[in-house]
């Protein structure tokens, strides 16, 4: 496999763990309106706590899944694109709360190398 997608789903798995773990209840420069936290955010997004642990609980489990599709690759191209999906709908609350597009770098980043393994798996 191509060491430049394995070192893309590493990244995205630490990445995610990193902001849903270890993170969670911290201040970032990327939070969206003026959260602290992770459920401040999704406060100010409007959305409930149980939507931040649904989302929270599939960001986690695709992003297990793309660790695991380095050994399984069909595992691959549904997990990037649910995580890809997902980051459309992180891109779209920064929208809807008039985040500066900054804000909303590690979400749009997230999703592009989410449909960079989809590219690379589907002509695999």
């Amino acid at each position: 496999m191509n060491y430049l997608i394995i070192a893309v789903k590493v990244l995205l798995f630490i990445s995610i763990i990193n902001v849903w773990f270890f993170r969670f209840g911290k201040e970032t420069p990327w939070r969206g309106g003026d959260a602290v936290s992770m459920r401040d955010e999704f406060e100010v997004y409007g959305l409930s706590v149980t939507t931040m642990v649904i989302v929270g609980a599939l960001k986690v489990l695709l992003a297990i899944l793309l660790l695991v599709s380095i050994w399984m690759p069909d595992l691959a191209i549904p997990a990037a694109l649910g995580m890809a999906f997902l980051m459309l709908g992180a891109i779209t609350m920064h929208f809807k709360v008039g985040d500066p597009v900054m804000r909303s770098f590690p979400a749009f980043s997230f999703f592009l190398l989410s449909v960079m393994i989809v590219l690379y798996h589907y002509q695999v």
